[in-house]
C-alpha cells in the first residue's frame, strides 16, 4: 500500500553504485530512517540485477527485501522521493548534480571500482564512507569498510581496504562468470534464475555466443540490448544448486550493510534505537 509523503526532514543520504552491495546498503539506510538515492555508474553494469536496484532505472517494478527502487530524472524527483516512506530513489545523475539536493548527511561509496582511482570522499558530506579496496579511514574518506569476498566486512578507521582477492579466490570467481573481451551489444533472452548446464549459450556479444561455464543457475546477467565495456562481466552461474541464490541481499550484501550501519552508528546524533532496528530487521 502507498503511504503518503512524509514532511519530517529526514536524515540524506547518497549511494553511489546501483549493484547489489549498493543495493544492500541503501536498504539499510532506509530502514533506519534515511533519505536514499542511489547514483548509478554507467561504466560498470550490474549483472546481480535480481538482488539490485539498478533495473528502476528502466522502470521496472523493483524491491530489494520489501524496498521499493523508483527511477528519478531530475534534482526535483529526487528531493521528492527523498520525503516518501517507502521506496529508495535510483538516478543516472551523478555525484556533481546531486550535490544542490541538499546538505548530505552520509555519503557511502559502493561501485567497488578495483581496478580505479579511487576518489577522495573527504568533506563531501557529514560522514562519507569508502566500500572495498583502495579506501582509507585516515586518507580519502572518513570511514573504510573492507569488503573481501571471502570473509565479513569490518569497518576500519585507519589502514587501507584489502586490494586484490587469493588466487584461490580469483580461480573460483573465473568459474563462475562470463566477461567480455571486447566492447558491443549484448543480447539474451535469458532470465535470471534460469537453471542451465555447462556450454549452454546464455547470450550473444555483437552476435558471438557466450555460454555457460559450468552447471547451475544464472544468478547474474546484464540486461537485454545493452552497450558493455571490454572486460565487464556479461553472466555469472550460481553452482551451488538448492542453495544458489539469485534474489535479496546475500551474505556478503547484509555484512557489508550491517558495516556501514556500525559507522553511522558511531557517528549518529539520533537515537540508537532507529539503528539497532534496522540492523535486526529479518530478512525477507
Amino acid at each position: 500500500m502507498h503511504r503518503p509523503a512524509d514532511h519530517r526532514k529526514k536524515r540524506f543520504a547518497i549511494v553511489l553504485g546501483t549493484n547489489e552491495v549498493a543495493s544492500a546498503v541503501a536498504v539499510y539506510l532506509h530502514r533506519a530512517d534515511f533519505g536514499v538515492v542511489l547514483s548509478n555508474d554507467p561504466d560498470f553494469p550490474v549483472i546481480r540485477r535480481k538482488m539490485a536496484f539498478a533495473d528502476a532505472l528502466y522502470r521496472d517494478d523493483v524491491k530489494v527485501e520489501e524496498v521499493r527502487g523508483e527511477r528519478a530524472d531530475d534534482g526535483m524527483q529526487v528531493f521528492k522521493g527523498l520525503r516518501t516512506f517507502d521506496r529508495v530513489s535510483v538516478t543516472r545523475l551523478g555525484l556533481a548534480d546531486l550535490l544542490p539536493v541538499g546538505a548530505m548527511d552520509v555519503l557511502v561509496d559502493a561501485r567497488l571500482q578495483q581496478h580505479r582511482t579511487t576518489p577522495d570522499l573527504h568533506r563531501l558530506a557529514k560522514l562519507t564512507i569508502g566500500i572495498g579496496a583502495g579506501f582509507s579511514g585516515s586518507t580519502n574518506c572518513d570511514v573504510a569498510v573492507d569488503a573481501p569476498p571471502e570473509r565479513c566486512a569490518g569497518v576500519l578507521h585507519d589502514g587501507w581496504t584489502a586490494g586484490a582477492t587469493s588466487a584461490d579466490a580469483a580461480e573460483a570467481a573465473n568459474q563462475r562468470f562470463g566477461y567480455a573481451p571486447s566492447a558491443g551489444r549484448w543480447r539474451t533472452a535469458v532470465e535470471i534464475g534460469a537453471p542451465v548446464l555447462r556450454g549452454a549459450v546464455l547470450g550473444l556479444l555483437t552476435g558471438n555466443p557466450h555460454r555457460a561455464p559450468c552447471d547451475g543457475v544464472v544468478r547474474g546477467l546484464i540486461r537485454d540490448d545493452s552497450d558493455v565495456p571490454a572486460g565487464a562481466r556479461l553472466l555469472e552461474i550460481d553452482p551451488r544448486g538448492r542453495h544458489a541464490q539469485w534474489t535479496g541481499i546475500d551474505e556478503r550484501g547484509r555484512s557489508i550493510a550491517k558495516a556501514v550501519l556500525d559507522a553511522v552508528q558511531l557517528r549518529s546524533e539520533r537515537p540508537r534505537a532507529l539503528i539497532a532496528a534496522a540492523a535486526s530487521h529479518p530478512a525477507v
